[in-house]
């Protein structure tokens, strides 16, 4: 995959690891310290990299009921948190659909940038690869050139504070084959080194998996890293599909995996990473879904038995602002499902090893 390499030292507890591959104030974002106490401190405070992360996902209701008002719409924030309440994977699509309505022009994108990679700060956050959803930009017919610019720009000057991002371009899987091949073409028409990564979300029951083939070919032939979401609220067979047919080099989220033995075996042995969001697939319902439950917890998470069978993990948040989370609370999720302070900092590691970043960037972990 390319990746550098980058040395970080952890606590005395540990063994130093070896990382291959690699504006709203805080207060705005939910800590949960209580929780946070039951991590080990070298978890805690350990350098992370977060690799599943969509940047219209992460708009709080202070800074949507903000966007609005600047286009002329009142929208309190506690209707705003109403619209982030939601039972199921197709309520959570009309959610992220409805705020992303006021992402209408480049200054709006710059915002809710600043706001993520301050929040990414608190968070111990030192890399990250941010899904940006241009099928939806395209769709609405906005300048991706402009936007974009104006989110590379906003997000510039974190470097020097230790926060690298790049950027995974993503299609809707609803919206078509041609919808995403446009996608691609976005790719070049921004033509940034910063952009590493082509994807797709949205609603996986949609489309077949074949007619998107076309896209992630000319996605390779750019030299961009490929990946899906696949297996959340789709069977094994989606996850299947897009190894074989799409060549993706991960796969978001992924827990549809724990239903099928073999396929755990071949994520393994390809050694193939799952983007697992635990608490996304809580609040979607997408876990009791492939549990064929009512109701699911957090104890009910497949991560421990994936971790365990070989499959390499990387935890992230999803949408942090809609799902009511936090990387470091989704560690601490980890860790009451039942990880070992060695097996949580596998996973810290895991999420440097299999980035996407470029052999020029460097990551500062001090």
């Amino acid at each position: 995959m390319g990746f550098f390499a980058v040395t970080v030292r952890s606590p005395r507890s540990l063994c130093p690891l070896r990382y291959n591959g690699l504006s709203l104030p805080a207060r705005h974002f939910l800590c949960y310290p209580s929780q946070m106490a039951t991590l080990p401190p070298s978890i805690l405070s350990a350098p992370k990299a977060e690799l599943h992360l969509h940047l219209e996902g992460s708009v709080q209701p202070a800074t949507a009921s903000a966007l609005a008002r600047r286009h002329g719409v009142v929208v309190t924030e506690d209707e705003i948190r109403r619209f982030y309440a939601y039972k199921d994977f197709l309520g959570f699509l009309e959610a992220f659909k409805w705020v992303t309505s006021y992402l209408r022009d480049p200054e709006d994108y710059a915002l809710i940038t600043r706001d993520l990679a301050e929040h990414l700060l608190t968070q111990n956050v030192v890399y990250a690869e941010i899904t940006l959803s241009i099928g939806i930009m395209i769709l609405r017919k906005q300048s991706v050139e402009a936007n974009f610019a104006a989110i590379n720009a906003a997000a510039e000057p974190f470097a020097g504070r230790g926060l690298r991002l790049n950027w995974i371009f993503d299609a809707v899987r609803q919206f078509g084959p041609e919808a995403a091949m446009a996608v691609v073409d976005s790719v070049v028409l921004c033509n940034h080194k910063s952009i590493v990564a082509f994807g797709i979300g949205g609603d996986e029951l949609r489309m077949d998996t074949k007619e998107f083939r076309p896209a992630y070919d000319k996605a390779a032939r750019l030299g961009l890293h490929r990946l899906i979401h696949a297996g959340e609220v789709g069977g094994p067979d989606k996850i299947r599909e897009a190894i074989e047919l799409l060549k993706v080099e991960r796969i978001g989220h992924g827990i549809a995996a724990i239903r099928d033995p073999a396929l755990m075996d071949l994520l393994a042995e390809r050694q193939i990473p799952l983007e697992l969001c635990p608490s996304s697939n809580i609040r979607t319902g997408a876990l009791a879904l492939q549990l064929s439950r009512k109701h699911a917890s957090i104890n009910d998470h497949p991560l421990p038995q994936l971790l365990r069978h070989g499959i390499p993990i990387v935890l992230s948040t999803d949408d942090p602002a809609m799902f009511h989370t936090t990387l470091q609370r989704e560690y601490a999720n980890a860790h009451e499902m039942g990880l070992t302070e060695p097996e949580l900092a596998q996973v810290v590691q895991s999420s440097f090893a299999h980035a996407f970043a470029r052999h020029d960037q460097a990551i500062s972990t001090g």
